[in-house]
Formats: structure tokens, C-alpha cells, sequence
């Protein structure tokens, strides 16, 4: 199936099923996917086939289009709901996130201050202190938690290098309630495995993790766009409602996108 790869450093504004309007904020090459994962999932399509050519943005090229797209929008609009680093791969890998973070929270709330900053992440380098020091000053820190099983989590999303699940959950809990937890549900297969994560022996473990990391919020979606992989399928809307009330009757707030 057909995937995107987004430009680079700025693109949209879109609407988001989450956010609302949403300014992207895409700190990785225009040409091309680097991350850290290898989703079977991602709607970038799979590393090996989106090597890019191009650099990553520098921290000035990023601020100096980002002011420049706020100045627009300022005058021809819309006012966006939130500023959301996403796009080719994962935007804390980039050397300079911290000092990114620091200049896009300046521009926030000199045009527009009633914006959110959100960061997409998938964890994966949450340990290193610049990264996680910048992911507390940004409005929605949102990490991705996928499922507590680690082989489940090297089958789907794929990391690449060293890879700890628990350290990572350690980490989590660091932030002390500033954090969203973002967790895909999908069916399935890949490679003739079932990748099906909505049933109870995958959901109660993680259910049990999310409680003890203690998230301000709980984000649960599917599939919406176009996936590398033709056998993966969505969540239903009742599996997804059973999760909701499931997260709603530990007392956490949740949302799904269907």
C-alpha cells in the first residue's frame, strides 16, 4: 500500500483526530524516513525504503520557516490548536530537540500563545537527559507504549540498536504525571503471526503498566492511514470502547480514535 513522507521543516497545517489543527513540525530530511522503530504500521512506509539523501533540518532552517509559517497563519489563518513534532521518524533523535524545543516555545507564545507544543515520540530516547528534560517543558509530552511485550514490540514496531522495555517504563514514570500515553491497536498478521493486541492477554498487563506510570492521558487509535503491510487490519469500535472503559474504570482519563 501507497505511504507519505511529509516536507520538512514545517508542513500543514492538518487536522489531527487527536489534536485539532495542527501545525507539523518535521525535524527529520524531506526525502526520506529516519527513526528509530521500523513500524510495520507507520504511514511513512519502512526504513530501508525510504533512505533519505537529504540532511536533517539545522535549528535555524527550523526557525526560521516555523516563524515564517506562524506569521502567515497569523494573518490568513487558522490560528492552530497545537505545534506537533512529527513527521519522517522520530524528532528526538535530532541533535539539537532541546535547543528546538526552547526556540519553538519562544515563537508559541510570542504568535500564538493559546497554542499547544506536543511531541510525538516513541520513547526511545527518553533516557538521555536533554531529551527528557525538553519533553518536560513542552504541553504534550505524548510517548508511544504500544504493549508491555517486548516481543511483541520487536515484531511490530521494530527498534533498531539496544532496546530495554523496562528501562524505558522506568523512564516514563520520571515524568511524574506529565505525560500522554499513545498506544496503537491493530489486527492482523505479519509474517503469518497474529499481530492482534486487543485482546485481554496483551490489554490487562498494559492496562497494569499505564496505571503504575500514572499519564495525564491516555491516547488509543488504529490504523487511519495507508500501512507497508496489506494484512494489517483496524481495530473495531467495540474493542477499542472496551479498552476506553477499561482505562475510565481505573480512573484514567482516555480517549480513543477510531
Amino acid at each position: 500500500m501507497s505511504t507519505i513522507i511529509f516536507p520538512s521543516p514545517i508542513f500543514g497545517p492538518v487536522h489531527s483526530r487527536r489534536l485539532g489543527v495542527s501545525l507539523g513540525v518535521n525535524l527529520l530530511p524531506a526525502d526520506g524516513k529516519v527513526c528509530s522503530f521500523d513500524c510495520i504500521y507507520c504511514e511513512c512506509g519502512l526504513n530501508a525504503e525510504r533512505r533519505p539523501k537529504q540532511p536533517l533540518p539545522t535549528r535555524e532552517e527550523v526557525r526560521t520557516a516555523l516563524e515564517e509559517k506562524l506569521k502567515d497563519m497569523q494573518v490568513n489563518g487558522p490560528s492552530p490548536d497545537v505545534l506537533t513534532f512529527a513527521g519522517n521518524g522520530e524528532p528526538t533523535a535530532h541533535p539539537q530537540f532541546a535547543e528546538i524545543i526552547d526556540d519553538t516555545i519562544e515563537l508559541r507564545n510570542h504568535y500564538f500563545p493559546k497554542a499547544k507544543v506536543s511531541v510525538l515520540s516513541n520513547s526511545t530516547f527518553i533516557n538521555r537527559p536533554g531529551v527528557f528534560e525538553a519533553l518536560m517543558k513542552v504541553d504534550n509530552n505524548i510517548l508511544k507504549l504500544d504493549t508491555v511485550n517486548e516481543d511483541y514490540i520487536r515484531m511490530v514496531d521494530r527498534p533498531s540498536g539496544s532496546f530495554n522495555l523496562r528501562e524505558i517504563i522506568e523512564r516514563m514514570k520520571d515524568f511524574k504525571g506529565h505525560v500522554i500515553i499513545q498506544t496503537m491497536f491493530i489486527k492482523g498478521t505479519c509474517w503469518g503471526e497474529s499481530v492482534d493486541n486487543t485482546g485481554d492477554d496483551f490489554v490487562l498487563p498494559w492496562l497494569e503498566v499505564v496505571e503504575a506510570i500514572a499519564p495525564s492521558q491516555v491516547m488509543i487509535y488504529t490504523i487511519d492511514r495507508a500501512t507497508p503491510d496489506k494484512h494489517l487490519k483496524k481495530a473495531t469500535h467495540i474493542e477499542l470502547d472496551r479498552i476506553l472503559e477499561m482505562l475510565n474504570s481505573k480512573g484514567i482519563s482516555a480517549s480513543a480514535s477510531y
